[in-house]
């Protein structure tokens, strides 16, 4: 077993997307990632379907693709956190751990004497990592948050769409998304500093503020200007042509980033255009841009995807096609970067196919070491192994399960 966080153990308190993407980076780093759920229930998006994974008759588990996609190089146990004998294991899961994560509404662990402070005073190594809404302060705190809310409310979704369409939101939740990654980015942080203090902290992320950060120069765009960058659809604020293209058969993406790429690409089609004044440089072109752009659309329609793929990347001007998941998956250069995995999956009798993980470590690599678990699957081996209870200790707690008192 390998991996940068080897030895590291994280108590995740988190479900649904942001908080478990990133105890899944993690868990793909080599932490010890204890995956705590509710009994007969677990995480929500287990039913989060279709589709699911099928079962060894063909038929649908409550493992949703929607789950399978955050949960991998995790160990789930089934927990009651509402009980005193749950809240009690947490403390003692907590004794041999480094990092809680939880996405409770801001303040909600705290009756269960799992908040902040609480766990301070009794862990004051723990790094206690919150994900909600709209962070720990501020008159929004104890609202409850959502990613297509940050999505609206940060702004994503004003400048999202065609200029003549409604708001729209991501493809994904890309709040949760970007969340999770500053999450892991923090804890990693923390880490880092308790090494030189010994001590935890909080970290305190909300879907709003990740939100209006990952909008980096849409967001700079106004505090520079005091203007609302426009919203354009496919194209670029401050770049052109930088955009969408429809082509004879399809679409295709132009990404011309600078003088001398947009001068190489009116070589190759045989234009004057890089000597217009008016497209001359970049600040010209974006000024312009409702004269050039219809001449460049004039010029891709008349051929293929595939002409404009082939042609442009031979002429080392930056052009991409729009693909769609089955196409992104069948590229020879998504199969060498290894972003497709299988992982045996104790749910169906065949493998279970994931997206890889980005992160390519030379030293470190990131090791699939467990297939996104079933609710309650490490329930006795965590007691066993991290907590040391006996068989006997065990089979009392599963009898208080039955009974709806605890673990």
């Amino acid at each position: 077993m390998s991996g940068a966080l080897l030895g590291i153990r994280v108590v995740d308190l988190s479900r649904i997307l942001a908080g478990p993407f990133c105890t899944q980076i993690l868990g793909d780093l080599g932490a010890d990632i204890i995956k705590i759920e509710k009994p007969g229930a677990g995480d929500d998006t287990r039913t989060w379907g279709p589709p699911f994974l099928k079962d060894g008759k063909g038929q649908d588990t409550t493992e949703s693709a929607y789950y399978l996609s955050a949960n991998r190089n995790k160990r789930s146990i089934a927990l009651d956190i509402t009980t005193p004998e749950g809240q009690e294991i947490i403390h003692r899961l907590l004794e041999k751990s480094d990092v809680l994560i939880e996405n409770f509404k801001t303040g909600g662990l705290k009756k269960y004497g799992l908040g902040y402070e609480q766990i301070k005073e009794r862990h004051p190594h723990i790094i206690y990592c919150s994900i909600t809404g709209f962070g720990q302060t501020g008159p929004l705190a104890t609202e409850p948050g959502y990613d297509f809310l940050a999505q609206g409310m940060g702004g994503l979704m004003a400048i999202t769409g065609v200029p003549d369409g409604e708001p729209m939101k991501a493809g994904v939740a890309l709040s949760d998304v970007i969340t999770g990654l500053y999450s892991a980015i923090g804890i990693l942080a923390a880490l880092h500093a308790r090494g030189d203090s010994g001590k935890g902290q909080m970290v305190d992320l909300a879907l709003l503020d990740c939100t209006l950060a990952s909008l980096t120069n849409i967001a700079q765009y106004y505090l520079t200007s005091g203007k609302l960058a426009p919203r354009l659809g496919n194209a670029h604020s401050t770049i052109v042509p930088y955009q969408v293209f429809r082509t004879s058969d399809s679409h295709v993406i132009l990404a011309i980033g600078n003088d001398g790429q947009f001068r190489h690409f009116c070589k190759f089609i045989g234009t004057n255009w890089a000597d217009d004044p008016r497209f001359a440089t970049n600040q010209q072109r974006v000024r312009n841009r409702s004269e050039l752009v219809p001449m460049i659309e004039d010029v891709i329609a008349k051929k293929t995807t595939s002409y404009w793929v082939e042609a442009l990347h031979e002429a080392d001007i930056p052009v991409g096609p729009v693909n769609a998941m089955d196409q992104v998956f069948a590229m020879e250069q998504t199969q060498a970067r290894e972003m497709k995995i299988a992982m045996a999956h104790p749910s169906g009798p065949d493998l279970a196919h994931l997206v890889g993980s980005p992160l390519k470590l030379s030293g470190t690599p990131v090791v699939y070491r467990r297939p996104p678990p079933v609710c309650g699957q490490h329930t006795a081996e965590i007691l066993r192994e991290i907590l040391g209870m006996d068989a006997a200790a065990i089979d009392r707690l599963g009898q208080k399960k039955k009974t709806g008192n605890t673990a």
